[in-house]
């Protein structure tokens, strides 16, 4: 009888490390996600700095008295260049995305530079890098709730606490980005 219940726990005990290293090996592997899901937002933002200094080339020459719009693209391309943490590349991205916004604005006065198929060409690129960004944003937060449900729900959440796992923060818009624009007639 002694031995069943020595047998039955060592069972037990086996079975408890079983699930241990399972969550485990499930934590790493969603931290490795959100840790790559942040490389490819990244990856994004290199390309689509890289992309700016043709566009400013392309774009200087039609505005020449159009210099803060491109002080200020300028600024905020440097600023995403040497963001050192993810919240000052957030906040760097989000004033190259206002800078950006306020370039094609400015653009839409010059009837030659919007028929310029290097501009177009550039502009067109950007794009296309724009909706990449926005994937890869989408997918960090989609893998970032991922992970904080896992280690917030049980059993994840006993787990996690003996790992020592906190939630990690979501990409979010910035408050400016979230009104609606005003359509005026």
């Amino acid at each position: 009888m002694l031995l069943w219940i020595g047998i039955i726990i060592i069972i037990i005990v086996i079975f408890f490390l079983l699930i241990y290293w399972g969550f485990y090996n499930r934590i790493i592997r969603m931290e490795n996600r959100i840790d790559n899901s942040w490389a490819q937002i990244d990856v994004q933002l290199k390309r689509r700095a890289d992309l700016i200094p043709n566009l400013m080339e392309t774009v200087k020459g039609y505005m020449k008295h159009e210099k803060e719009v491109l002080e200020n693209v300028t600024k905020a391309r440097s600023a995403l260049m040497t963001a050192k943490s993810h919240q000052e590349n957030i906040d760097a991205d989000n004033m190259l995305t206002g800078a950006l916004k306020s370039l094609f604005a400015v653009a839409e006065n010059y009837p030659d530079l919007k028929a310029n198929q290097n501009f177009l060409s550039l502009q067109d690129e950007l794009t296309h890098t724009e909706d990449k960004i926005a994937y890869s944003r989408q997918h960090f937060n989609d893998v970032t709730l991922a992970y904080n449900n896992t280690i917030e729900t049980f059993p994840g959440l006993w787990f996690a606490k003996r790992m020592n796992r906190k939630t990690r923060d979501m990409l979010k818009i910035p408050e400016a980005d979230r009104e609606l624009p005003k359509v005026k007639f």
